[in-house]
């Protein structure tokens, strides 16, 4: 009887995802998912699975600075930043700049 040689597991795709600012490709998990909700404004989805129109910024501060304050996350939603939006965004940013206690 013949042997069958051992063949390389195929690689699992991994989905990739570009930050609206920095234009940066990484897998989709790595980046957070910014959603345009009819009722709730611009959210964050930690799922990635909300439904609404959805934009992908990278964790630097820099880019959630000038998403912020530029029309480039409106841009990608096609929506416009209410100044609600952009506190729960400056909120947002803020809780990802923190150091998380619970890590260590």
């Amino acid at each position: 009887m013949a042997q069958r040689s051992a063949l390389p597991k195929p690689r699992k795709h991994v989905p990739q995802r570009m930050c609206v600012v920095c234009r940066q490709t990484a897998a989709k998990r790595t980046l957070i998912r910014l959603v345009r909700t009819a009722d709730q404004g611009v959210q964050v989805d930690p799922s990635g699975k909300r439904s609404g129109r959805g934009a992908y910024l990278c964790e630097a501060a820099a880019c959630w600075q000038r998403a912020i304050s530029s029309d480039v996350l409106a841009k990608a939603l096609r929506t416009t930043l209410t100044d609600d939006d952009r506190t729960y965004l400056r909120a947002a940013a803020a809780r990802l700049a923190a150091p998380n206690p619970e890590a260590s």
